[in-house]
């Protein structure tokens, strides 16, 4: 006996509300208020030797797992 054998294409699922909308909102609000608390947290705790330099270290290097986060 031969078996027929057909191609089935299912359409892809759309993307649930809470990932198109909420998940890219709470993401944004998170990285923004960790940088701006680690940033904040930097300049109180600057010492007189760094003068602008830890600031903008601490700046920069907290970018890093930002963006990965």
């Amino acid at each position: 006996k031969e078996m027929m054998v057909m191609d089935v294409q299912t359409k892809p699922s759309r993307p649930h509300w809470y990932e198109l909308y909420l998940q890219p909102c709470v993401a944004e609000l998170l990285g923004t208020a960790l940088f701006v608390f680690i940033g904040c947290l930097s300049v109180l705790k600057d010492s007189k030797d760094t003068g602008l330099l830890q600031p903008a270290l601490v700046h920069g290097l907290a970018l890093g797992p930002i963006i990965t986060i």
